[in-house]
């Protein structure tokens, strides 16, 4: 069923977002802190976060229906085998994490972005879990009563984290202010160029420099979406008990022993229809000219929503399950189509990104011929469109 006051929309499938994230605890046989920043990387993070199992208040009534489970924020909702499916919740910002509570959702939450020292006070406000890496900054977290927290270990990622050579600058502070979690971030796990493995080397040699000063019930994380793929390889178990799946939840991680379902359907319907004939030309710049003539459709969807401009002549669109090419150039408020050999009339629906019946444009296909990254795609389309959410069923 399509909306029926909607030109465009994004379709956001919560059922195979929990089946993906069922899928990525099954592989990684541990619990998930599941990447939900950037609002869920722009699905809606509240909606996303209760498909996943999320704790929320009884006061709390998402658009997206029923999707959540009524597990408690310490331990998770259960997954299909009856393990702990969430431990937590990702985010990247304190805004994000105030959405999330001022939505209702009172689960763990770890913040991987590195906060400035006047925003800690926030982060214990929220009840979030900060990832921290100086002296200085572990030391006014604890003064100022915070309770849990992440060491973040840089292994070559070079942006955050205390470096691997260089913990030990790091032992007099933990002695009395220890972390409930450790975590480095790998930067190409998904090559096979021995990096992962040159930094799980780094980061096993960092904990074991300050193995007399952590905790036994330390939490240990590494595995990013594209590591969780990697491993399925055979390249090797990690000892951790946390994995940070974040585009993979979404349906973006093209490995065909994942398995994923797509999470997300762009649509729009047919405004116009006519036929533009031989030597003519459509849309701005007039890229695209037929050698005969051709009927072209129109869809109120453009950059202004997240379908990027790269896509001009080169992207395609599913009008009742067949496949169409995108003609002209791609404008801030909508894109044409060649449909002349396929029936259809105003108001016909069109997918430009996931499934239509056995057809499906994958995220990272389309992606691929925007010559973007999934997540660039995914995130551009909470510009404009409304989102329309399918509820997980019980």
């Amino acid at each position: 069923m399509h909306p029926p006051r909607h030109h465009a929309w994004v379709h956001v499938d919560l059922e195979a977002v929990r089946y993906n994230a069922e899928r990525l605890r099954a592989r990684a046989g541990v619990p998930l802190v599941a990447m939900v920043k950037a609002d869920a990387y722009g699905l809606g993070a509240p909606a996303v976060a209760r498909a996943l199992g999320a704790t929320f208040t009884d006061s709390f009534a998402d658009s997206g229906g029923d999707s959540g489970g009524d597990s408690g924020s310490d331990s998770g909702n259960g997954s299909h085998s009856g393990e702990a499916l969430l431990w937590g919740l990702g985010v990247a910002t304190i805004a994000e994490a105030r959405a999330l509570r001022d939505a209702g959702c009172t689960s763990r939450m770890l913040c991987c972005t590195p906060l400035l020292p006047d925003e800690l006070g926030d982060a214990l406000a929220l009840e979030l879990r900060p990832s921290l890496h100086t002296a200085a900054d572990i030391e006014t977290w604890a003064a100022m009563g915070g309770q849990a927290w992440h060491l973040s270990i840089d292994t070559g990622i070079a942006r955050a984290g205390v470096r691997w050579d260089r913990v030990s600058e790091l032992r007099a502070t933990l002695q009395h202010h220890v972390p409930e979690g450790v975590f480095t971030h790998f930067y190409a796990a998904e090559q096979a160029d021995g990096s992962r493995e040159l930094q799980e080397m780094r980061f096993a040699e960092a904990r074991a420099t300050l193995a007399d000063v952590l905790p036994r019930t330390l939490l240990v994380h590494l595995d990013n979406s594209a590591a969780i793929a990697a491993r399925i390889e055979g390249n090797g178990a990690s000892d951790a008990n946390l994995v940070r799946p974040g585009i993979a939840l979404y349906g973006a991680c093209d490995h065909v022993a994942l398995a994923l379902r797509q999470t997300v359907h762009l649509r729009a319907r047919i405004v116009d229809l006519r036929d533009v004939h031989a030597g003519e030309s459509v849309g701005y710049g007039a890229t695209w000219s037929p050698t005969e003539t051709r009927r072209i459709a129109t869809v109120p969807v453009g950059y202004a929503d997240g379908y990027r401009r790269h896509l001009s002549n080169r992207g395609e669109a599913l009008v009742h399950r067949q496949r169409c090419p995108i003609v002209g150039r791609i404008s801030m408020d909508m894109a044409t189509l060649d449909v002349t050999d396929i029936e259809c009339t105003i108001g016909d629906v069109v997918t430009l990104l996931g499934t239509d019946g056995g057809q499906t444009l994958t995220t990272d296909a389309v992606a691929q011929r925007a010559e973007l990254s999934p997540y660039e795609l995914l995130v551009g389309l909470r510009l404009r469109l409304p989102r329309i959410y399918s509820p997980v069923s019980h």
